[in-house]
């Protein structure tokens, strides 16, 4: 399993930069290979990915999740084995420091090349700044979800 870290630090207020990453369709507008993403409940999302011609098809369940404070995710179902968290933390009152970590064991070959390579750890470095873009030029978030899941 390979773990990927990255941090920015993005100039929206805590509350926006945590409301906006609740909503997880948008995660095709900054994440790169995602193709869709659908809520099914509080605690659980479909994912369609397509990277490097390989399409994934996986469930996720959210597993810790505070608001303005941290969501922590695992999957479930599919030929995709990660788990992850992203925190949130104030600044000031108009800059956020958010961070991932990510744990992905890939499966396939592309996967495991994707590794090798470095590729996987490119591509989160990448959806992170686009993450920071995407807010800082949105201005505000798309919505909010602002319930609280609590490890089982």
């Amino acid at each position: 399993m390979s773990t990927v870290k990255e941090t920015v630090d993005v100039e929206v207020p805590v509350s926006t930069a945590y409301n906006q990453w609740t909503q997880f369709e948008e995660f095709p507008n900054f994440m790169e290979g995602v193709e869709e993403v659908r809520q099914l409940d509080d605690r659980h999302n479909h994912w369609t990915t397509k990277i490097g011609g390989v399409e994934r098809e996986f469930d996720t369940e959210i597993i810790d999740q505070f608001p303005d404070e941290r969501i922590a995710w695992r999957t479930t179902s599919g030929d995709t084995r990660q788990k992850g968290m992203v925190r949130f933390e104030r600044l000031d009152d108009t800059h956020t420091r958010v961070e991932l970590v990510l744990d992905v064991e890939p499966t396939g070959v592309a996967e495991k090349a994707a590794d090798i390579t470095g590729t996987i750890d490119r591509r989160v470095k990448g959806d992170m700044r686009r993450f920071k873009e995407y807010m800082e030029h949105r201005g505000g978030e798309s919505g909010a979800w602002r319930g609280r899941i609590q490890p089982g």
